[in-house]
């Protein structure tokens, strides 16, 4: 596994098979991640174990060669997210990446009443997967029928929530920090969590900070994976 505590790349491992930690920044999507990968190491097969937003930022984890065929292995693990919910606005998207769609009042909002709401999304909670997602219906991802306005009747999901900690109130900003399984939407978290304290939200910033027993504590941006390559094989 390639991480901050690398000493040296063995490109031979890199080809055949390894994993690697990577702290992606915002303004790239994963998908980036992979291209400049495989552009960096001339090595075709190169995957991904779960997407962030382009806006999102924190831990993917990289795999290539044969170890993709681990891929779902990282995909089914536990994962931990901080970030902020925004109160008092609801975007199309659930982000902060679109038009605000309904805005309510938050001033009622104490933190008596949202350390009162924080049990109800512990344990199985009940999720209506987002329009503006990649999950697919009749081929599709549903964001393509939500840029067309077109409306896809989905099923609730259900997805486990092992812990959910506030880390700071400064409203209109809820900061947080969850634990939670393969599937959960945070942006349908801070939408959700805004209706139960009798407001709306969207989720403005996103961090990934583990998956499983991997930290982006250990992680090297992009960068620093080019540099560290470059330096060994160029």
């Amino acid at each position: 596994m390639i991480t901050k505590k690398t000493i040296s790349l063995d490109d031979s491992n890199i080809s055949s098979g390894e994993v690697i930690l990577i702290d992606k920044k915002t303004g790239v999507s994963s998908f980036y991640i992979v291209k400049k990968i495989r552009g960096i190491t001339k090595v075709k097969k190169v995957g991904h174990a779960g997407t962030l937003d382009p806006n999102a930022t924190g831990l993917l984890v990289i795999c290539t060669g044969k170890k993709t065929k681990e891929i779902y292995k990282y995909q089914d693990a536990e994962k931990v997210y901080s970030g902020t919910f925004y109160l008092g606005k609801r975007t199309e998207t659930m982000d902060g990446e679109s038009r605000v769609i309904e805005e309510k009042p938050y001033e009622h909002i104490s933190n008596e009443l949202i350390n009162k709401c924080v049990p109800g999304f512990l344990g199985e909670i009940k999720q209506m997967p987002p329009m503006y997602s990649a999950l697919k219906y009749k081929g599709k991802p549903l964001y393509k029928y939500a840029r067309k306005g077109v409306n896809v009747d989905r099923e609730q999901r259900i997805v486990t929530i092992t812990k959910f900690e506030i880390t700071g109130v400064q409203l209109p900003r809820i900061n947080f920090r969850v634990n939670c399984s393969k599937g959960t939407y945070i942006r349908v978290l801070a939408e959700d969590f805004g209706k139960a304290l009798g407001s709306v939200a969207f989720l403005e910033s996103l961090r990934r900070e583990a998956i499983g027993d991997y930290s982006v504590d250990n992680a090297l941006d992009i960068d620093e994976f080019e540099s560290l390559y470059k330096s060994k094989y160029n």
